[in-house]
């Protein structure tokens, strides 16, 4: 019953297959899923929500309905019978999409890369080289530490400063410098698989660009300024003044000028 819907939902959202593995060599791609524990955090939202709009339904029918009497009240009637059946037959629909959003949820990374595919009604494909990540951070709220699952927060180059809270993971849904492993059992393994590869990276020479302007501050702080070309120019041709003017003033102070005939 539940397969025949879920490839329905498929076909009708149009969920695309496995992504392909972001760049980097062949043998270096690895795949890590989210969690189950993840499921049932997304379950226990969905079954919280749904609880609420069954007592919503009930309160209306049994405080707010025998309040209303006019001429079309069977109309009233008939927009609740739909109303209702409309909720009773979405409730599977809405639960196979918590699971296909479980299902089809994407994290891979190479030596050179990684690539983050989630959503099926807005499918977002993220891909991030790793000379330009700046930042790897676990982020993990009491209700995830339950779950025993956390978020694995990727940030790059021209991301801004980090903000706190797993709460902001929708606000920054679009900031292409951040992407998520979400709902993720092993979030310290994978952080650890990043910066090992990305110490890799940068020992064989792809190193960090921010870490050149430090290295040329350094150099200016350790060694003394020394005078460019232009100001030895100056010094010198000063210098060579100062000389024509002693030996002027030497020749015009010498006796042989004074008592010359």
């Amino acid at each position: 019953m539940l397969e025949p819907l879920k490839r329905l939902i498929r076909k009708v959202l149009k969920v695309p297959a496995e992504p392909e593995a972001p760049f980097g060599a062949p043998g270096t791609v690895r795949v890590f899923r989210a969690a189950r524990g993840y499921f049932k955090y997304k379950l226990l939202s969905w079954g919280l929500g749904h609880v609420g709009t069954v007592f919503g339904i009930v309160f209306f029918f049994l405080v707010i309905r025998p309040h209303i009497n006019f001429w079309g009240a069977h109309y009233l009637t008939i927009l609740e019978v739909l109303g209702v059946g409309a909720f009773l037959a979405f409730l599977p629909v809405s639960f196979l999409i918590i699971v296909l959003d479980f299902e089809y949820r994407w994290y891979m990374v190479t030596d050179r890369s990684l690539r983050i595919r989630e959503g099926l009604f807005k499918v977002q494909e993220r891909t991030m080289t790793f000379s330009n990540i700046q930042n790897v951070s676990i982020r993990q709220g009491p209700l995830q530490r339950f779950f025993g699952i956390s978020d694995l927060e990727v940030r790059t180059a021209g991301g801004g400063s980090s903000q706190a809270g797993s709460g902001k993971h929708s606000e920054l849904s679009d900031n292409l410098h951040l992407g998520y492993f979400k709902g993720v059992a092993d979030a310290p393994e994978i952080r650890d698989t990043i910066l090992e590869r990305l110490r890799s990276l940068r020992s064989a020479g792809l190193g960090d660009p921010d870490d050149l302007p430090a290295a040329s501050a350094t150099d200016e702080t350790t060694h003394p300024a020394s005078p460019t070309a232009p100001e030895t120019s100056v010094l010198a041709a000063g210098q060579h003044l100062l000389a024509e003017a002693h030996a002027l003033k030497e020749l015009v102070n010498s006796p042989s000028t004074q008592h010359s005939p």
